[in-house]
């Protein structure tokens, strides 16, 4: 099991500088993976990252930001065509920095919710499973795996549980296509965390590790023996990383209502977070 930590949790947008600058606080803390976000394509030089992250004994995995103009299931053409090239030229930042997981809601855009009818649903849903499994066709060219996450009612109306999740990987059925979870949402959304990680199983490629509050992990209310027992039950042995999240995202920050810090300093949730959770799975 390997330990990471999110660039987010310092600063937004993740540059080549922000990595250089990261790195030796991130492997001082402990951790053993760095997760880059992809806000623009571009922000990064990722040769160059790649080497900073090696120097320092550190793998790397990305996510994905999902902004209003990239949205896989929008009724406008020109975004879902926007939101496809987006996740392409991600897959490409992922094999160029050496990383294997691209995670995060790549089917629609973070803070888009909308009522649909089970005739609407099942319409976006032929349309999501039909791209994503374009794309992990491209992502197995480039050895990375697309790992697609539920979210919190208050952010996506489309895809909230574990179960969603996993109806959209079964049709699928691609071995570059899996799930993510992140503690946060499923402490939302779902009636029992250590259940949905238990029914999620081996589709399970990435996990988030987050507070009720954001905060750093151990300091709430989420249930983490729960979490760490169905962990263990479905041998899960991929990257626990810490996602939180500074005001100055601006990409997220208003989707994600995030109005505060979480700790003291961006370093605390860092440090503590990632020592309790090596204790907890380590």
């Amino acid at each position: 099991m390997k330990f990471g930590i999110n660039g987010w949790v310092w600063t937004s947008p993740v540059t080549t500088q922000e990595v250089e600058r990261l790195a030796p606080l991130v492997k001082q803390f402990g951790f053993d993976q760095f997760e880059i976000p992809l806000e623009t394509i571009g922000d990064v030089d990722y040769a160059r990252a790649a080497e900073i992250l090696r120097e320092h004994g550190l793998s790397v995995s990305t996510t994905a930001a999902m902004g209003p103009d990239r949205d896989l299931i929008h009724e406008d053409e020109s975004i879902r065509a926007n939101g496809k090239n987006y996740i392409k030229q991600a897959i490409e930042a992922t094999q160029a920095l050496g990383a294997t997981n691209f995670v995060g809601p790549i089917y629609s855009a973070v803070g888009r919710t909308w009522q649909q009818s089970a005739i609407e649903r099942a319409r976006d849903l032929d349309l999501l499973v039909a791209t994503l499994r374009e794309l992990a066709e491209y992502a197995n060219d480039k050895g990375v795996v697309l790992c697609v996450e539920p979210l919190n009612r208050f952010e996506t109306s489309f895809i909230n549980l574990a179960a969603q999740a996993i109806e959209v990987i079964d049709r699928i059925d691609h071995p570059n296509v899996g799930v993510m979870l992140d503690s946060f949402h499923m402490n939302i959304e779902e009636k029992s965390l250590g259940e949905a990680i238990r029914q999620t199983g081996a589709r399970l490629k990435h996990f988030h590790a987050c507070e009720n509050d954001r905060g750093a992990p151990g300091t709430g209310h989420v249930p983490w023996h729960s979490v760490a027992q169905a962990l263990k039950e479905i041998h899960y042995d991929g990257p626990v990383v810490i996602e939180s999240f500074t005001p100055k995202v601006k990409s997220i920050a208003r989707a994600a209502a995030i109005w505060r810090e979480f700790e003291p300093s961006p370093d605390a949730l860092a440090e503590n977070g990632g020592k309790f959770l090596r204790q907890l799975l380590g």
